[in-house]
């Protein structure tokens, strides 16, 4: 994801140099406007792409991915699409069957992931959270007692 985010904003880059010497206000309007798109796409992924990395748990990971990752595609795409006027109904097509594909992927994933039994991340206390790695630390050398034996 961070990927597209990177050649979001590269596109941006390589677009921003077109000049405007015979365009009319409108191709103006679309040119800006798709810049805007392209640029709100951009960000969107990035963040997307750093809510992956940065959350928890799988729920929490595929909340970030999926809401950041629909609109950052959505508005990128729908920014190429007005930056190229020609592919603007491909683009908006896309965009429809992003709008579908992204969430109902993400909610199978996630209901997957519960009926697995993959627990949802909570807040735990410090001293929780002692114990626990305390109860893992003992596991460990049990089973590592089984092993030499």
């Amino acid at each position: 994801m961070l990927y597209w985010a990177l050649l979001g904003l590269l596109l941006l880059l390589v677009i921003l140099k077109v000049e405007f010497k015979n365009f009319s206000v409108m191709e103006q309007i679309l040119y800006y406007l798709g810049y805007f798109f392209v640029l709100v796409g951009a960000i969107f992924l990035f963040l997307g792409g750093l809510g992956i990395v940065r959350l928890p748990d799988i729920y929490t990971r595929l909340q970030a991915g999926t809401k950041a990752s629909t609109l950052g595609a959505m508005s990128l795409i729908f920014g190429v699409g007005l930056l190229q006027p020609q592919w603007l109904i491909k683009a908006l097509i896309i965009i429809v069957f992003i709008g579908l594909s992204n969430p109902l992927s993400s909610h199978a994933l996630s209901r997957g992931s519960f009926r697995h039994g993959i627990k949802p991340w909570t807040k735990e206390t410090e001293k929780d959270y002692e114990e626990y790695i305390e109860r893992e630390l003992t596991k460990v050398e049990e089973e590592e007692e089984e092993v030499e034996l």
